[in-house]
């Protein structure tokens, strides 16, 4: 898929029939604060995931599911996280909840786009023109501090600046207490 020469899709096969689906990017933004939620059973975020992208839920729930997640990723495969240790995830570096102002000022000052007024933006151009904000965007800088490794090449000051930095835009740490637990033990694991 190109979107410069392809039309994004509005429909996804499911065992062999075209299912109509919701496209637009609130959908997507939904589908994402979703499965971040951790009031939520697998079970219910499945239902409630298959209800908010069709208006008819295919039989094969399953294959329903894995089409949801090939337009939730743009068409994209999946790519591996290289450097990571099993059971790791990366950090968030961006939260549609909590930099929800910094996105939407963002759309208008450069796409000229009033995300409350559009009535319906595609998923897939969305995601294109959110990951080519300009870096004098303020979500673009916050973005930057949270993406950051700090080094050891980096002087003291870069090393504290850089530190506040991320305490200052840190998105909540919505881990469990058995999973910061675990993330402890396994970064212990890894020093010794």
């Amino acid at each position: 898929m190109n979107i410069l020469i392809d039309l994004v899709p509005d429909t996804v096969d499911v065992e062999g029939i075209r299912y109509k689906i919701n496209t637009d990017f609130r959908v997507g933004i939904l589908f994402e604060l979703l499965f971040q939620d951790r009031n939520y059973t697998d079970e219910e975020r499945i239902r409630i995931a298959l209800n908010l992208y069709y208006e008819e839920i295919p039989r094969d729930e399953i294959e329903a599911i894995e089409k949801i997640l090939w337009f939730y990723r743009c068409g994209k495969e999946i790519e591996a996280v290289e450097g990571k240790g099993e059971g790791k995830t990366p950090s968030m570096i961006y939260s549609f909840e909590h930099d929800a102002e910094y996105i939407y000022a963002a759309f208008l000052s450069q796409y000229g786009i009033d995300l409350q007024d559009i009535e319906h933006l595609h998923w897939w151009k969305f995601k294109a023109m959110f990951r080519s904000l300009k870096d004098d965007n303020k979500i673009s800088e916050i973005i930057r501090y949270r993406a950051i490794k700090i080094t050891n090449d980096m002087s003291k000051e870069e090393k504290k600046f850089y530190r506040e930095m991320k305490k200052i835009y840190g998105l909540p740490d919505n881990r469990t207490e058995e999973e910061k637990e675990k993330d402890f033990a396994d970064t212990i694991a890894s020093i010794l």
